[in-house]
Formats: C-alpha cells, structure tokens, sequence
C-alpha cells in the first residue's frame, strides 16, 4: 500500500518532517540505512559501559528555541524528552593562565569583562540589552523560507521596528566576518577571541565574510537562555521524535538503505531498497541527504540542473575524540572553567586563522581549534557516580592529508594518523589542565573518515554537511533557484544541514518542508 510520503534519513530533520507531516494526517514512512536513527545527534557508550558520548551534537540549544520545539513541546515531553540547562555556558582559556566566560548571570559575565576593559563591559550590556529587540528579527528570516512572503514580513517588521539604519546594520551583521565586526565593536583581544571562537564551529575563521552573525547570536543568546544539553544524552530529542511520530501513525524502517528513486515521467514515484523492494508515494519523497549523496548515487540519471546542487561544497573536516575521565580537567586557569559546558582553546585570532588556513591547504594543523564539552558538569547522569565523560571536536582539519604543520606525523590517511593526531589534541589539553592524561579511563577518536563512514551526509568529515559561507548560504544553499527544497525532479524534496537555514539541531529545513507540503 503506497505511503503519502517517503523520508529518506532518520536525523532530526527527518524525524521533523515527519512527525509534521503525521500529524496532519499524511501515512509517512521513514527510511533508514543505519541500525538506530539520529543522524548527527547520538549517543553511544564508545569508551566504556556506563559512560555515554555524544557522538556529534551536544549542545541543543538551537532545538530548544526553535519554532518546531515550541510546536511541539507538550507531545514531545510526554514521549520522554528530557533537557537541562547550562548556566555556565562556555569559556576560553588562555596561554597566560587566565580565562574569559559567559554565564546566565548577567552581573558575573560583565565584571570579568570589566576586569580587562570596562568599555567592553558597557558595550556587552548594552548589546545583550538591544538583542532582546533584534533577536526576534533574525530569528524569524531564520526560521523562514528563502524566498518567501514570511521572509519578506520578517524583514518588514524589522525595518518597522528598527529603522532604516537599524535594518541596514542587521545586514551588516550578516554579511561582516568575524574580526570586522568584533573591531568595531570591542577593544579587548581576549574578549574578541572568546566570541570568535563561535565562528569556528561553522568554517568561519576570523576573516571570512558573514561569519559575525554565529559569534553574535551564540555569545547574546547564552548569556540570554544559558544553554541547553539533553539529559542523559543528545539522543532524548531523537527517542522522543521516533515515540512521537510512532504514536501519529507514522512508521519507521531502521536497517533499511535506499539503493534508488524511482523516477517516472520526471517525478519521483518511490523508492527502490537495497533488497529489491519498491515502495510507493503518492505525493513525496523527502531525502534528508546531502545533495551529493542524493544525485550521484540515488538518482541513476539526474537532470542537468541537479548538477549544481551536487556540487555544494564542503567546509574544513572535524574530528571528535571522546574520553572517561576519572575527574575533570585541572584547568590551570581556575577550578571554575569545570563548571562551564564548553571550554574553548582558541586563544586568538591569529591562532584560529592559522589552524584554519593550514586545514584548507592539506595540512594537519599545528594546534586546532579545541571545543572541550564537560557534559557531565552540567548532567552528571552520563557516567557512574563521581566519573565523568569529556567531548572534544577538533576544529578544523584537512579532509585530505598533504602534509603535517608541526612535521611529526609521517602518514597521509587518516586511518593510519588518528591516533598520533588525538595524542597531539590532548597534549594540547594538557598544556591547559596538566595531569588530564592520568585521569582517562577509555578513548574513542572519530577522524573525518570515520564521520562519513557513519553518516555519507558528512561529505569528507564536513560535519556541517556544506560550508556556509555566503556563496553557499541563504539563497544559495544548496544552490541558488533552489533553496526552498524543491529538486529539478517533481514530488522529489531535500532537507538537512544541505539545505537552508544550514546545519544544527533546530529542525528548521524538515519542519518548514513539512508545513509547505502540508499547508499547514
């Protein structure tokens, strides 16, 4: 019996749309090659029993304030989901000893700014002031469809609200890079470098055009809302999802790859699994996939015009190393960084943009970008009693080898060097927390290769599935006259990280999708 809708791909995009879509009363099915859903949010126990890793994600700050969580909440929660929040959001320390960080408590955040400059102090308070009235704005283009009347609106009312000039500086905002836009605004370099380090979590190095707005958004809205974590793992927004859809009357098919689309009178009519079986749709198939994925390797003649959309570029690769810490990391800084969530090692502007540019030329880079995530700090339910768990993302890397920075490590497939290259992340670690090798219990290194053997979508071990810069941003993601995820092939749509408003937990693509096709 055929479906309304087939969505290929069970990561939170997905698992959105179709949720949505069952509730509004379309027979769904979701496809899934892998064994369990979650795409890029999952949580495993790689170390040791007991001591539970989120793989990828870990901050689901974005899922918490998006349009989909608010829609949804009630039946969420009643499915099991479960968050908590991190007042101590995230901190940079520094070479010299010192750290800078930023907590909901308003009053502590600006006394340790104002202990290096008490102009920045006053700017930052009368910046988290104003974004009470611009983040409404932003969000909403966000979470709108691009192009589209409620975009337009969204526009509309910021220009009513804020003016011509204030509508002009909003786009400034989007279009500035990292250090033009903290220049302008702040004069201490340790503050510059604590919020530009956001910029790095996408591929955005100090002075690439358009990377102010992540900065901006994650600095004023942690110290806004604090950040939010899954208790117990990442992966409560992925069980409450799969409840919750089971529960509409959708379905899902785990262990289950889709070997094609079937393609009829240029419109897509189904899908062809791996084991021979067709399964039919009547109105969608919605592929959760990047776009290279869908058109060289599920679509057997794609039309000239998917081209394009398969030539997203990726952004720099990741690596993620998980540890079981018998304690915390000994921040030489102060005891207090262990209670932040995140603890970021990128110490200045030159540091990112050297890491950055030795990543894209092929080089293991010297010393990376670390985000270092104490996730027990904040959920102590993810370890034994009195043991902890620690997430390190190693920003940024080549996916392709040439040569190494530091000229110690001989290999060239990251098969070989993972293990070398992780013993060179913690030794960097180290330098922070000194004795922080004596306390690990268990590791698990994922290397870009092992990103994408685990989710295809994490073309090269890109795991934001697509740069974002502006050439492949809004309008342009995946590729211009394409971003409201309609395909060249009828009936045939794609969401994900691929697609606008990009990667995170927020659910933006699967949710908008499911509402155009559902009309509500």
């Amino acid at each position: 019996m055929p479906y309304d809708a087939i969505v290929i791909g069970a990561g939170v995009n997905g698992l959105a749309a179709a949720l949505h879509l069952a509730a509004e009363g379309w027979k769904v099915v979701v496809l899934e090659r892998a064994d369990v859903a979650g795409g890029a949010v999952k949580t495993r126990e790689v170390t040791r029993p007991g001591f539970r890793h989120d793989l990828y994600a870990m901050n689901l700050s974005l899922f918490a304030g998006s349009p989909f969580f608010a829609a949804y909440k009630d039946l969420l929660l009643a499915h099991g989901l479960a968050l908590v929040g991190a007042e101590q959001c995230f901190a940079t320390a520094f070479p010299d000893g010192s750290w800078l960080g930023v907590e909901r408590d308003l009053a502590a955040t600006a006394s340790r700014i104002a202990a290096l400059s008490p102009a920045d102090a006053e700017r930052w308070r009368a910046m988290v002031a104003a974004f009470a009235q611009d983040a409404p704005h932003i969000f909403a283009l966000l979470s709108s469809p691009l192009p589209s009347w409620q975009a337009l609106r969204a526009v509309f009312s910021a220009w009513r609200a804020r003016g011509t000039a204030g509508l002009a500086e909003i786009a400034r905002l989007l279009l500035a890079s990292p250090r033009e836009w903290l220049d302008e605004n702040f004069a201490n370099e340790k503050l510059k470098a604590m919020m530009a380090a956001w910029g790095m979590h996408l591929d955005f190095a100090p002075d690439c055009a358009g990377g102010a707005l992540f900065p901006y958004l994650e600095s004023m809205a942690n110290q806004s809302f604090g950040m939010a974590l899954g208790q117990g793992g990442a992966d409560t927004i992925v069980a409450a999802l799969v409840r919750a859809i089971e529960a509409a009357g959708g379905e899902l098919q785990f262990g289950t790859p889709v070997k094609g689309i079937a393609v009829e009178a240029s419109a897509a009519k189904g899908v062809m699994l791996a084991n021979g079986e067709r399964i039919e749709a009547t109105r969608a198939v919605i592929a959760n996939l990047h776009p290279r994925v869908l058109f060289t390797e599920l679509v057997s003649r794609p039309p000239p015009a998917a081209q394009r959309l398969a030539r997203l570029r990726p952004g720099p690769a990741t690596m993620m190393i998980h540890l079981a810490l018998s304690h915390l990391p000994a921040w030489s800084a102060g005891a207090e960084l262990q209670r932040f969530a995140y603890v970021h090692l990128a110490p200045s502007f030159a540091a990112m943009a050297k890491a950055y540019t030795e990543a894209l030329d092929g080089m293991l880079p010297e010393e990376p970008v670390l985000v270092v995530g104490q996730p027990t700090a904040i959920d102590p339910s993810r370890a034994p009693a009195g043991l902890h768990v620690l997430w390190v993302q190693v920003r940024v890397l080549p996916a392709r080898i040439r040569s190494d920075a530091a000229g110690s490590i001989a290999g060239r497939n990251w098969d070989d060097v993972k293990e070398a290259y992780a013993d060179r992340v913690i030794g960097m670690i180290e330098r922070y927390a000194p004795g922080l090798s004596a306390n690990i219990l268990g590791r698990a290194v994922l290397s870009p290769a092992d990103l994408e053997r685990d989710n295809p979508n994490l073309v090269d071990g890109d795991s934001l599935a697509g740069s974002h810069h502006l050439d492949q941003n809004f309008l342009f993601r995946p590729a211009f006259g394409w971003s409201r995820y309609r395909t060249p092939i009828e009936r045939l749509f794609m969401i994900g990280a691929s697609t606008w408003p990009g990667a995170g937990t927020g659910a933006g693509s699967g949710f908008m999708l499911a509402k155009m096709l559902a009309g509500a």
